[in-house]
Parts: C-alpha cells; sequence; structure tokens
C-alpha cells in the first residue's frame, strides 16, 4: 500500500472542491430576481452618476488650466456638455399573467371537439406485417 503525499492530498482536495463548486444552482426565486435586477439597475446608475461627476471634476481642471496658462489654447464648442442622471428610479416590469404569458393555453384555436363517439382503435386500424 502506497502512502499518499502531502502534494497529492491537497490535489485531491482542490479537486473535490472545484467539483463542488461546479454544481448548478438552483434558479433564484422571483423575489430575488426582481431585486438582483434593481442592484443591476442601481450599479449602472452609480456608473452614470460617476461619469457626470468625473466630467465635472474634469471641466473644472480645464477650466483652471485656461485661466492660469495664457498660452493655453480656447475651448472647443464641439465638446459634449456633461449630462446629470437625475435621481434614481427604478420601476420593475410588470408581471404578466399565466395566460398572457401562454402558459395554459394551447397555440391554436380548437377546431372540434377534444373527443369523439369513435374508439381510437376503429379510427386508425393497426397493419399486421
Amino acid at each position: 500500500m502506497q502512502i499518499l503525499t502531502s502534494k497529492t492530498v491537497v490535489a485531491l482536495c482542490a479537486a473535490g472542491l472545484c467539483t463542488l463548486a461546479s454544481a448548478k444552482l438552483p434558479a433564484p426565486s422571483p423575489e430575488a430576481a426582481a431585486k438582483a435586477a434593481e442592484a443591476a439597475a442601481k450599479a449602472a446608475w452609480a456608473g452614470k452618476v460617476d461619469n457626470y461627476k468625473l466630467c465635472l471634476s474634469q471641466d473644472k481642471v480645464a477650466a483652471h488650466y485656461r485661466k492660469t496658462t495664457p498660452s493655453a489654447k480656447p475651448a472647443v464648442a464641439g465638446g459634449a456638455a456633461c449630462a446629470d442622471p437625475g435621481p434614481f428610479a427604478y420601476t420593475p416590469p410588470a408581471a404578466k399573467p399565466a395566460e398572457a404569458a401562454g402558459a395554459h393555453s394551447p397555440p391554436g384555436t380548437a377546431s372540434s371537439p377534444p373527443s369523439t363517439q369513435v374508439p381510437a382503435a376503429a379510427a386508425a386500424p393497426a397493419s399486421k406485417s
């Protein structure tokens, strides 16, 4: 019987952890999915606010540079103005009822009743070959 080295044990443990980490997680609940969507929207808005603040600070630095440096060129009029993203406002998407989502309805309109008086064996006789 061979003795396992510490490197082998560590490699086996790492492989076991990787197997556990790659296990499929269950789908999030609707509440968790809504919370994640709101968090993503808030993160996107925070990025827009950060870009707006950066734009304002760059304009302030450029204005100070032009004011203190006599050889500085004047500002180009073609530059885009800083756009304020406004306050954070999140409106969750409206949930569709089950019937509107098509979960319970058949795709087409029924053209005949679902059952007939003719037995299935008489409707399609089996061929014996």
